[in-house]
């Protein structure tokens, strides 16, 4: 099994009162509800795709969470992933290291990056079906006004019309999906839970728009 998460900022103690506010009472406390959530579903030989910032520790203090992972990890590198760097982090429990990679996951291409790309390899990919060929997967932005702007151009993209090759009419492709960990309860998820949690969040976000409109008449 494939899981994939963004954004844990183990041992970023400021992200319970700002930004995030996940309103644990401690970093300790915090961590240690993040490693069950991690443990709880994740087994020995199970992969998990970390799309950036997974420490905010020292080398030592990641050392020691690596340790209690499980799973075989692979590491999107975060802006906030300084750890990499130090000489002293154990770099080699990553089977790899990388800025970016296309990955494909159940015959479907997926693409990595901390940071949102808005226009990625692969976006106007469908299958026979017309269903999605490939997946933007990120991080980046938490919960914050910048992920808003980015559902906004989603949608703006997803509503907008082309004229393929073969001359048939037809709106773009647009699937990026935010893996954030506060998304998923920071538990890592497949491809197919993302997707699942994404489409419920952009229906919910419609519902409440609804209502807002309704208000207003």
């Amino acid at each position: 099994m494939r899981y994939y998460i963004a954004d844990l900022h183990f041992f970023h103690g400021a992200l319970n009162d700002k930004m995030d506010r996940r309103g644990f009472a401690s970093v300790e406390e915090m961590n240690e509800y993040m490693i069950g959530k991690w443990n709880k579903k994740v087994r020995k030989n199970d992969d998990v795709v970390i799309v950036g910032d997974l420490s905010f520790g020292s080398a030592e203090e990641t050392n020691a969470l690596l340790g209690q992972l499980k799973g075989k990890l692979y590491l999107i590198c975060g802006n906030h992933d300084r750890f990499v760097n130090n000489k002293d982090a154990d770099i080699g429990r990553f089977k790899w290291i990388k800025h970016y990679a296309e990955l494909s996951d159940n015959r479907r291409k997926v693409i990595l990056c901390h940071y949102p790309i808005m226009c990625y390899n692969g976006q106007y990919r469908v299958d026979e079906k017309g269903e999605p060929g490939t997946y933007m997967l990120y991080g980046h932005v938490h919960d914050t006004k910048d992920a808003r702007l980015i559902e906004r151009f989603q949608e703006i993209t997803r509503n907008t019309w082309i004229t393929d090759a073969e001359g048939k009419r037809r709106r773009i492709p647009c699937n990026m999906i935010n893996c954030f960990c506060g998304y998923s309860d920071y538990e890592p998820f497949t491809l197919d839970e993302w997707i699942a949690r994404d489409r419920k969040r952009s229906a919910e976000r419609m519902t409440e728009r609804e209502k807002q409109t309704d208000s207003t008449d």
